[in-house]
């Protein structure tokens, strides 16, 4: 568990309370999303130590998304409270992240193996890490006419892979029990 990809990890879960702190509390949208920014690189750069040191473990295949689902959690409440996301498509990612995680206990219970995060999926969550932060910049003026598209449309392809790679790992989770059966 204590290895250097896991390290890099939970520094990146530190940056959600500093997230939720600068963003909710204090009113800084440039130093929120530069945390932000900071979780996406850290999320791209653990996987790659993981490979290069062969640090991969199994603990670090479930911490790293688990971090992810937060990030992305919290980063989508934040944006709601703030009235940048309407709050059915804050529900609808929420329960998205719901099911999965109903299915990953249940794959737990049963001592099933668990659906490997495919391309797809990795690409889902990138550009959600990269759309909502472009979003959050679009309180500052100088900037919104840029960032208001180019964030939305990293959201609008990244929420498109993210439901739709959450489709592909139920059926594939489900398959998976019945051929346990």
């Amino acid at each position: 568990m204590l290895t250097i990809p896991n390290a890099i990890t939970a520094l990146r879960a530190l940056g959600v309370p500093a997230f939720l702190y600068f963003f909710l509390v204090v009113d800084q949208p440039v130093i929120s999303f530069f945390i932000i920014m900071f979780g996406g690189l850290t999320d791209y750069f653990d996987g790659k130590v993981a490979r290069a040191l062969n640090q991969s473990s199994d603990f670090g295949a479930k911490f790293d998304p688990t971090v992810d689902r937060l990030y992305i959690s919290a980063i989508v409440i934040a944006l709601a409270i703030k009235d940048y996301l309407p709050w059915a498509l804050v529900i609808a990612l929420l329960l998205r992240d719901l099911i999965l995680f109903i299915l990953v206990v249940i794959q737990r219970v049963r001592n099933l193996p668990f659906a490997q995060v495919t391309f797809l999926g990795k690409a889902a969550t990138f550009n959600l890490l990269y759309a909502f932060p472009i979003l959050l910049l679009d309180q500052v003026e100088e900037i919104s006419r840029f960032t208001n598209p180019v964030g939305w449309a990293f959201a609008i392809w990244g929420l498109a892979l993210y439901f739709y790679t959450g489709f592909q790992y139920l059926i594939t989770g489900i398959q998976g029990m019945r051929r346990v059966r």
